[in-house]
């Protein structure tokens, strides 16, 4: 039977599961492999497995749990690999990179940052700061609302205008949030927002962060921020998420 890989962490880890249930229905037993230094949270992988809530809660909760006590490397949902002997082997392959990599991030959690704009808000700003596009719009105003040719340059200015915006207002998401953080993953850029970026955060400096989260709210108005956090530091396993080897499969993370 296939083996389900949830996470690595170190043999010594001192909250490794002993009657932890994960994926599958019904819930498969969390087991432990070994191999010298370094350990993987496993189960029997399903015959079939789909990326379903249920699912998904099951992989992050055999994480949130384990990870409780100790440094845990989280593996993305839908990590498979043929047998508990290949996952051993790929401990023992990998076993210099997973332990540089705990040392790392221990004591460390992941906050994701998405930032968007609201939508209202953002034109206000536009207007407020380009005296063209102000000019314009009183002018078409003025002319019952300007001529088909006015309106569509005033709509290409003002597309423009707030394209320029995403850009200067992803930079000042970083750039505020990063000196509070260990370090930094910009995700894949997307449609769905104007930032993604994650950030590597020791423990003890969560409240630093979280406050610097809050005045980047204060003072960008025009944003809405989305934090999600604490969570594993999936995005600082690898340079991305990271699943062992080429003999394991997976599908999304587990923080999507």
């Amino acid at each position: 039977m296939s083996t389900y890989v949830y996470g690595i962490t170190a043999s010594s880890h001192p909250g490794l599961p002993k009657d932890m249930e994960g994926i599958g229905e019904p819930p498969r037993p969390v087991r432990v492999l070994t191999a010298g230094a370094l350990a993987a949270l496993v189960s029997d992988a399903p015959e079939e497995l789909r990326p379903k809530r249920r699912e998904l809660l099951a992989h992050s909760r055999v994480l949130a749990e384990a990870g409780a006590t100790g440094c845990v490397l989280p593996m993305r949902f839908g990590s498979v690999a043929p047998d508990d002997d290949t996952v051993t082997g790929v401990l023992a392959e990998r076993a210099e990179h997973y332990q540089e990599r705990l040392a790392a991030l221990d004591g460390k959690v992941e906050y994701n940052v998405k930032a968007t704009h609201a939508e209202e808000a953002v034109l206000h700003r536009v207007l407020a700061t380009n005296p063209e596009i102000r000019a314009m719009t009183e002018a078409n105003r003025q002319a019952g609302g300007g001529s088909y040719e006015q309106r569509l340059r005033l709509g290409e200015m003002v597309a423009a205008a707030v394209k320029a915006q995403e850009a200067e207002d992803a930079t000042d998401v970083q750039h505020t949030l990063e000196p509070a953080a260990d370090a930094v993953s910009v995700g894949p850029e997307s449609t769905g927002w104007l930032a993604n970026v994650s950030f590597l955060v020791a423990r003890d400096e969560v409240e630093t962060f979280m406050t610097a989260v809050e005045q980047l709210r204060k003072g960008h108005p025009h944003l809405d921020l989305s934090v999600n956090g604490p969570l594993p530091p999936y995005s600082f396993v690898e340079p991305g998420p990271a699943e062992p080897a080429d003999s394991m499969s997976g599908g999304g993370t587990a923080k999507e």
